[in-house]
């Protein structure tokens, strides 16, 4: 679980490149991945909302993708110049068969960026379709905050998690992106 937020911090916002870099190689995997974590909650949040720190997780991307399609994905993947990192999760036991990946990107200012891709398998997983993306479906989404995900504490999270309790879809609903 995540540790609590720094109220102080509420407003700040992730950085185009942060976002314009993602969004790039999840154009390339469209049509062979489902999205989840914060990029989830991110195309379930409505169109052109504020790209807040504390509402989506943007530090990585979390992907899941069917064991038939593990070959192609990897293969973009590496065309693109990502390679695998080995973690500590690497070794443990799990159904969803985790690897990581990683590809630093250089700026226009001469900083470095660094884009991870935590892609996980799974033969069936509950799904919805947002604008084109295929997306965990948000109670199944909710679901992996206590064992894959960790970022518990954003406001989509804690939105999702009222809309849901008193029965009213979450996607499109400006509560995904809100600062509370």
């Amino acid at each position: 679980m995540g540790a609590n937020h720094n109220t102080k911090r509420y407003g700040e916002l992730w950085p185009d490149y942060r976002i314009e870099l993602g969004l790039k190689i999840l154009e390339k995997l469209k049509q062979w991945i489902i999205v989840s974590g914060g990029w989830a909650w991110h195309f379930m949040s409505e169109m052109n909302h504020k790209e807040y720190k504390h509402a989506h997780d943007h530090k990585d991307i979390d992907i899941f993708v069917n064991p038939k399609n593990v070959g192609i994905v990897m293969q973009i993947l590496l065309e693109e110049g990502f390679q695998k990192v080995w973690t500590r999760y690497d070794k443990l036991q799990s159904d969803e068969n985790f690897r990581r990946y990683e590809k630093v990107e250089w700026l226009d200012i001469g900083r470095e960026v660094r884009i991870t891709i935590d892609f996980f398998e799974s033969k069936s997983l509950k799904t919805i379709e947002v604008n084109g993306w295929n997306v965990v479906d948000p109670e199944t989404l909710l679901s992996f905050y206590s064992n894959i995900h960790s970022s518990d504490k954003c406001w989509a999270v804690k939105g999702a998690l009222q809309l849901l309790s008193e029965h009213k879809n979450p996607v499109g609903n400006p509560l995904l992106s809100k600062m509370p």
